[in-house]
Order: C-alpha cells, then structure tokens, then sequence
C-alpha cells in the first residue's frame, strides 16, 4: 500500500484504505468456473457440471439459479467440497431456467460465470423414456433370473451326482468289507470242525468196544 499523505483527511484515508483492501480481495479471488453445462434434463430436476482452472484452492462452489420468467429464484451454496457438479431439484416442468456458478475459495467467491440457458422437459416427454426404459430393465432382470435359476439347477444336479457316487462306493466298500469279514469267520470256524469230528465218533467207538465183564451165578 502507498503511503498516506499528511494532507489528506480520516475520510479520504479511510476511503483508500478500503479501495486497497477491495483489490487485495479480488488479487486473491479464485477464477471463475469454465465449461458450465447441463445435462440429464428431466421434468423435475437437472443436473450442472463444470470445471476449474488449475493452481487455485478450491473449497466449495455456489449456484445462482432463477426461472426466466422471474417468479422463483434460487441461491446454492456449499463449501468443504471438491465436488464439480449438483443435482437441481423441484424445477418446474417445460421451464425456462437460467443458472450461473461460482468458486468458492479462502478468501472470497469468484465472479460469476457466463449464463447457462436451459429448459426442463414435459412430463409427457419423460413418462415414455422411463417406460422403455423400464421396460429393458424387466426385460435384463428376467433374463438374469433365468442365468441364476439355470446355473443353480446345474449346481444341484452337480452335487446330488457327486453324493449318488459318494453313496455308491460307500456301499461298494461296505460290500466287500462284509465278504472279506464272511471269508474270515469261515477259514476260522473250518480247522476246529475237523478236529472235533473224528473225536466224537471215536470216543464213542471206544466206548462201544469195552464191553463190561458179566458173572453168571449159579446156585445148586
């Protein structure tokens, strides 16, 4: 800043102190937002997009938005944000709307960007978009319900094959377990029916062999 001259009266100082202060601001002001743009027209809301200029600080934007004829405006604002761009809600359907954006820096809003002219749609315009729309929508789930149906049938039939052979080869191995048990239990039971049959008969043989000494008595 310059010096002050002594001539000069409190109310000039102040005035030149305050031009000072008004450039330092706009010295430090951030630039103002670029290729602003509308899109997704709907009846009832929009959606506004733009970029920024490199080498500043942003922390925030804010939107100007006002219907052509006068009746309603708007003001958003909303800084601690990096976002580039805002959904406009509640807008009247098949309206003129005129919207202009602002960076939102550390020392102040930049000017004000050009004016972006946009106009909302019918609601007779939207209701056949969303039904087609609506209508592939069904039309793509349908088709996912069948793929997801389709794959779990095949999983099923995949695992109830996978436990018929589990259940095969149980029985097929519990089949032989018992033969090889059966086999076992009769090599076991054969040897002592050979000792014990030659024994018997011959035991009894020699029974019926010894013949017990009889005495015949006579009397006179």
């Amino acid at each position: 800043m310059a010096p002050i001259p002594a001539y000069l009266s409190p109310a000039a100082v102040l005035v030149l102190v305050s031009c000072d202060l008004c450039l330092l601001v706009r010295a430090n002001r951030p630039p103002s937002p670029v290729n602003v743009t509308v899109t997704q027209l709907k009846a009832n809301s929009a959606t506004v997009s733009w970029d920024v200029p490199e080498g500043d600080v942003i922390i925030g934007y804010a939107i100007s938005q006002q219907r052509q004829d006068g009746q309603m405006q708007r003001f958003i604002r909303e800084v601690n944000t990096t976002n580039r761009a805002c959904v406009l809600w509640d807008l009247a359907e098949d309206a003129d709307y005129i919207i202009q954006v602002q960076s939102v820096g550390l020392y102040g809003e930049s000017q004000a960007s050009k004016r972006v002219h946009f106009r909302t749609l019918k609601q007779s315009d939207r209701l056949p978009s969303n039904s087609s729309n609506q209508g592939d929508i069904t039309v793509e789930g349908l088709d996912k319900e069948r793929q997801l149906q389709t794959g779990e049938i095949i999983i099923i039939v995949v695992v109830l094959l996978m436990w018929a052979a589990v259940i095969a080869l149980f029985c097929k191995q519990y089949d032989i377990i018992k033969d090889n048990d059966s086999n076992n239990n009769k090599e076991k039971t054969k040897p002592s029916s050979e000792h014990s049959t030659p024994e018997r008969p011959s035991g009894g043989l020699l029974r019926s062999k010894k013949k017990t000494p009889s005495v015949n008595i006579i009397e006179v």
